[in-house]
Parts: structure tokens; sequence; C-alpha cells
């Protein structure tokens, strides 16, 4: 179920993982270009492939100036850091990861014509919007 918040013309969607999972990466890339270019800031459960990353940002480099008011992507991903964790922690983490099929991770896109700035460290990702 894909749950969706409105506030004063800005959509905020939750994607779950398990609503991309089966896809190919580029019905993935299909599915978020498309949210993005209806002026949504996705939240995704978990990431994108990094050949999807880069393949997300080659087509809207490619709209950038084709389609009206459409600036680009702005795009953060934020996922905990087992290097300084334990090797026990670091195979539990593993383990949950590959029972689950789902990061451990969440991914931030927003269209930049929204997202003025992402700032992210390791804890946690800062979205400053337009008004």
């Amino acid at each position: 179920m894909v749950k969706t918040k409105k506030i004063k013309g800005l959509t905020i969607q939750f994607i779950p993982y398990s609503e991309i999972e089966d896809m190919k990466s580029g019905q993935r890339v299909k599915k978020v270009l498309n949210m993005i270019l209806g002026n949504r800031i996705i939240i995704l459960q978990g990431r994108l492939k990094p050949e999807e990353e880069v393949r997300l940002i080659e087509d809207t480099m490619a709209l950038v100036g084709h389609v009206k008011k459409f600036k680009g992507v702005e795009l953060a991903v934020i996922q905990p850091q087992t290097k300084n964790a334990g090797f026990l922690k670091k195979i539990k983490q593993a383990a949950a990861n590959a029972l689950s099929g789902v990061e451990n991770a969440i991914t931030i896109i927003g269209p930049a014509s929204v997202v003025k700035e992402m700032k992210k460290d390791p804890k946690k990702i800062e979205l400053m919007l337009n008004r």
C-alpha cells in the first residue's frame, strides 16, 4: 500500500520496497521518474541499485529544457554505518538483508524545482524546500 500526504500543493509519497522489488531496473527508474515529473517527493524504503541511480540522473538531465519547469532531480540515501560495528553485528545485518531482501536504507528523491537542497550526514538527511 502506498501512503501519500499532501501539504499545500506538496505531495510526499512513501514507497515500500515490496512495491518495486519484482520490477526490472528500467521499470523502477520509469516509475520513480513519473512520480518526480508529478512534483512528488519520494521516500523509498531501501535504495535503487547504483546503475539505476545513474540512469535516473541521466534520464532527468535529458528532460531538462524539454519539460516545462523541470530542473532535474535531487537524490539522497541514508544507510546505517557498519564500518565500526562489531563482527557479530555485521553478520546479523548481512543475514537480515539477505533474508528480507530489503536494504536497511532510506532514499529520498525529489524534483529540483521543489527541493532546494538536501544535506546528508551518516545519521540524517535535511531537506530544504523552495517556497
